[in-house]
């Protein structure tokens, strides 16, 4: 029978390396607010929620019934994640579930493989909601392929970008150099640059306190 669970082979894989990450800066024994962006299947929040009983996850997605579907399913018996909310990145954060999420209330901002498969305008408002959303020294995550000032590597990389731009010219493997433009301008600074499994990074950005 089936239990509504997506399951992808690649989240599968990365989930534990990131909750490596995570475990580096989330904070224990005070109450924190997790925003995921794109949840895609829910694998990601349903492996590190448990590991943060302090932390209330609100996962997300952008108006896919089946992904709904699946988060829903990975996380039923979780207590600290909330029902996923609809968001389209794109968009201001006011407009996000009748406006519940409030400007400085999120101590973490987190996404995976987002921004190379959507257009540069969802990085772009990616990097102006974390800057509203986001409280004095709060973090976003941001885990994928990037390019690094310009450069990138391997030609296995070289060629998912020759592949994405085909499909879609607005599609593509994004720079840090661009990534740090955005962030200069919405009030966050790029804190670590973690090399992961598979040519993959986490990029950690904390807004800079007031």
């Amino acid at each position: 029978m089936w239990s509504g669970k997506e399951i992808y082979a690649a989240a599968e894989r990365n989930k534990d390396p990131i909750l490596s990450v995570l475990r580096n800066y989330i904070k224990k024994g005070v109450a924190q607010v997790f925003l995921e962006i794109a949840s895609g299947s829910g694998q990601h929040v349903a492996h590190f929620a448990p590991n943060f009983p302090n932390v209330t996850f609100y996962p997300s997605e952008n108006g896919d019934p089946k992904l709904i579907r699946s988060i829903e399913a990975h996380t039923a018996e979780m207590s600290n994640v909330k029902t996923p909310t609809n968001i389209d990145i794109a968009t201001n954060y006011k407009t996000w579930n009748n406006g519940f999420f409030k400007e400085s209330t999120i101590d973490y901002m987190y996404t995976s493989n987002l921004t190379h498969v959507s257009p540069f305008e969802c990085t772009i408002s990616l990097f102006k909601n974390a800057g509203k959303l986001l409280n004095s020294d709060g973090l976003l995550f941001m885990y994928g392929p990037f390019a690094v000032d310009g450069n990138l590597s391997p030609e296995s990389n070289i060629n998912f970008d020759k592949s994405l731009r085909a499909q879609n010219s607005e599609l593509g493997i994004r720079d840090t150099r661009d990534l740090q433009e955005l962030a200069d301008k919405n009030g966050l600074q790029l804190l670590e640059m973690k090399d992961m499994p598979a040519n993959n990074k986490t990029l950690i950005w904390k807004k800079s306190s007031q």
